[in-house]
């Protein structure tokens, strides 16, 4: 087993892991690839169970991460869709399949996985309660942000306009390049793409391109539901290789997880 094994609490700050920059007292961390034992296109720190990966290595990886947040992981199935659900405990197998989890409950961290989609993080001001939420294209033009929301408003009681959000590392509009489809699913067209896109090169079939900016594209979707204090969304997964997975980049690659429990 290699060096990293022997790792027992991990130290967020020395591997690089990444904290939300709100003043929500909520514990959260968003990983990167190092900390763990993974080996080959998945070194080091891969959660994920369904790229390939060994099981044994992604359980330690997992462990390590539960122990960095100071909970079990309510992990999910997402399948790039807006469902959102109320986790009250670390969930069973099957898990629930669904892009966003919240929870009031200090005893289990929400979370989700990426490795070019948009993890966002929420928070209640008190750090009480807390959301993530998986956001490609497919899950952003679906709303799976704004019913995140809605469910801590209706579920929990918080208001959009108390909320913090954190957009952790995605693919950048430098590496993201989309088709129309992707336009038109936000509502775009050729002649009027819409905030969060700008052409780019024709592709080799001749067909029009644009480069997509999801954290943009995330803003604009929170901040027409009430959400202002949004921080984060800097990161570029693509261009970092040393840092962090990326699917567009490697294809075969691990995941990374974005994780937050309340502070009660």
């Amino acid at each position: 087993m290699p060096p990293e094994a022997v790792l027992d609490a991990p130290d967020v700050a020395a591997l690089g892991w990444l904290r939300p920059d709100w003043d929500a007292p909520a514990p959260a961390l968003m990983t990167t690839r190092h900390g763990g034992v993974s080996q080959g296109p998945y070194a080091g720190l891969n959660v994920s169970r369904s790229v390939g990966d060994d099981d044994a290595a992604v359980a330690e990886n997992r462990r390590r991460v539960e122990r960095a947040i100071g909970a079990p992981i309510a992990w999910l199935n997402l399948v790039h869709g807006a469902d959102v659900v109320c986790v009250t405990e670390p969930s069973p197998e099957p898990r629930p399949r669904a892009d966003a989890a919240w929870t009031d409950r200090p005893g289990v961290a929400c979370a989700v996985t990426a490795a070019d989609c948009l993890p966002v993080l929420f928070s209640s001001a008190d750090g009480a309660v807390v959301a993530a939420a998986h956001a490609g294209w497919r899950g952003l033009a679906a709303g799976v942000l704004e019913a995140t929301v809605e469910a801590l408003r209706q579920g929990a009681g918080v208001a959009p306009a108390t909320l913090r959000a954190w957009l952790g590392p995605c693919i950048g509009p430098a590496a993201y390049e989309v088709g129309k489809d992707v336009v038109a699913a936000f509502g775009g067209s050729a002649a009027a793409p819409g905030p969060g896109f700008r052409a780019a090169a024709s592709g080799p079939d001749g067909c029009p391109r644009w480069r997509a900016d999801l954290p943009l594209l995330a803003r604009v979707r929170l901040q027409a539901v009430g959400v202002q204090q949004i921080t984060g969304g800097t990161w570029c997964t693509a261009s970092d290789a040393s840092r962090f997975f990326s699917h567009r980049r490697d294809r075969v690659t691990g995941r990374m997880v974005a994780a937050i429990r309340s502070a009660r």
